[in-house]
């Protein structure tokens, strides 16, 4: 697939910064885009009428009798493609393509040929000619989905590249909004988050979760507040959408005091903080706990906040247990709505019509 270069994950301008951590071989990265129209690669790639579209066959699958629903996909092959380690991800599209009657395999960094060195281009040839009818790929490098998907030319879903997006995730917190918030979730329109200010906390500057939410929550009407301290969130994030059409109200900014963004906050959004990418940093973990951890004594102000969590949580980090376990925590919620927004990424992907 070319090689795999190490670049700084933070960089001048808000476009290089939202890039993110590794990437593929610029030749191939930036090669001429034509995938199958099935891909879903960066929420970028969405029109508002595409989410839509997405939510709505969600709540059309959601209601369908589960022995039907068991054959919407039945006999389609969906091959699961992950050189890093999931939970939730992986588990909901497996049991997302099963429950829809599909035939799926898991091939990891750990169990197959990639261990022996084989690249992503003909690790993805192979399980296309092995009748794979679709690739689900988390890969450590940046814009991996988009050579996969040049390569094989099957739709090719991401569920993680590098520090870049993770849009099922972006999909999958809205839904989880729309329907805590008790807005529409079957009819999206570009002003369905009118009103609604979400506040994401934590490790912003390696987060493909808050890259995909900056992007994707905005173009639907909500404002969207960055909080976290300068080491995990350079002031080059708060251009990320300057210039881009969006409803009135809408936006993005960067505020530093947490308890000052909480108090305008609809939803808190928080994110791990990822130790294994400090080294190098100043950041004093007690002080950031002080700062910006989601504990009671803030939350006890706040008593209709939304609490959110893409997960793995650290609990007592960036959010505490009892945070966490409280009726205002929506993070099990999101786990089920993974599972719902996949069947209907899944069905996008193969291209079924309901």
């Amino acid at each position: 697939m070319g090689t795999l270069t190490r670049e700084a994950a933070a960089r001048e301008g808000a476009a290089a910064f939202f890039a993110g951590g590794e990437s593929v071989n610029a030749n191939d990265h930036h090669a001429a885009k034509i995938y199958h129209p099935g891909s879903l690669l960066s929420v970028e790639d969405l029109s508002v009428a595409d989410v839509a579209e997405i939510l709505a066959t969600t709540s059309e699958l959601e209601a369908m009798d589960v022995s039907a629903r068991a054959k919407v996909l039945e006999r389609r092959t969906l091959a699961l493609l992950f050189y890093e380690s999931s939970t939730r991800t992986r588990t909901s599209f497996e049991l997302a393509a099963k429950s829809l009657g599909a035939t799926t395999t898991l091939v990891s960094d750990k169990s197959s040929s990639i261990e022996k060195g084989e690249s992503l281009k003909d690790t993805g040839l192979t399980l296309r000619a092995l009748g794979a009818e679709a690739i689900v790929l988390r890969h450590p490098a940046s814009g991996a989905p988009e050579l996969l998907a040049r390569v094989t030319g099957l739709p090719v879903l991401n569920a993680g590249d590098g520090m870049h997006q993770h849009p099922t995730q972006a999909l999958l917190d809205l839904r989880t909004i729309l329907l805590r918030l008790k807005r529409d979730a079957a009819r999206v329109t570009a002003d369905t988050l009118h009103g609604v200010t979400v506040v994401i906390t934590g490790d912003i500057k390696h987060s493909r979760v808050a890259r995909s939410n900056a992007m994707l929550l905005p173009r639907l009407g909500a404002k969207v507040i960055l909080c976290g301290p300068e080491e995990l969130l350079p002031e080059e994030a708060s251009d990320l959408l300057a210039g881009n059409e969006l409803p009135s109200g809408a936006g993005l900014e960067i505020v530093r005091d947490f308890d000052a963004a909480l108090a305008r906050a609809d939803v808190a959004m928080m994110l791990r903080i990822q130790k294994e990418r400090l080294l190098g940093t100043a950041l004093d973990l007690g002080e950031y706990v002080k700062r910006y951890q989601l504990n009671e004594a803030r939350l006890a102000q706040y008593p209709k906040l939304l609490v959110m969590h893409p997960g793995p949580i650290i609990r007592g980090l960036e959010i505490a247990g009892e945070v966490a376990d409280s009726p205002q925590s929506a993070i099990e919620e999101q786990v089920a709505q993974g599972l719902a927004v996949r069947r209907a990424v899944l069905v996008r992907a193969l291209g079924v019509r309901q």
